[in-house]
C-alpha cells in the first residue's frame, strides 16, 4: 500500500462512465429497490455507495455532504 495520501478530489474526470451505462445502472437500481422496498442484495439503497460512485464516474462529481447525498437518493429512487 502506497504512503500517498489521496485527495478529495482524485480521479474526478467527467465521463468515466458512459451516459448509457449511468442511466442503464441507475434504472437497475431504481427497478430494485422498487422490487425489494429499498433494498437489494448489497443492502438498503438508504445506505448504499453504488449511487455516489456512478454519479462521480460519470459527472466527476464527488458527493460527500450527506444532505444532498439523500436528497438525491430519494428523487432518484423516488423513496421517502
Amino acid at each position: 500500500m502506497s504512503n500517498k495520501k489521496i485527495a478529495c478530489d482524485a480521479g474526478r474526470k467527467k465521463y468515466v462512465l458512459k451516459k448509457s451505462v449511468f442511466e442503464k445502472e441507475i434504472e437497475l437500481c431504481k427497478k430494485l429497490s422498487k422490487k425489494n422496498k429499498g433494498k437489494c442484495d448489497w443492502g438498503k439503497c438508504k445506505d448504499c455507495g453504488v449511487f455516489p460512485l456512478l454519479h462521480k464516474l460519470h459527472k466527476g462529481e464527488l458527493i460527500d455532504n450527506k444532505d444532498e447525498l439523500k436528497k438525491i437518493k430519494k428523487d432518484v429512487l423516488k423513496h421517502k
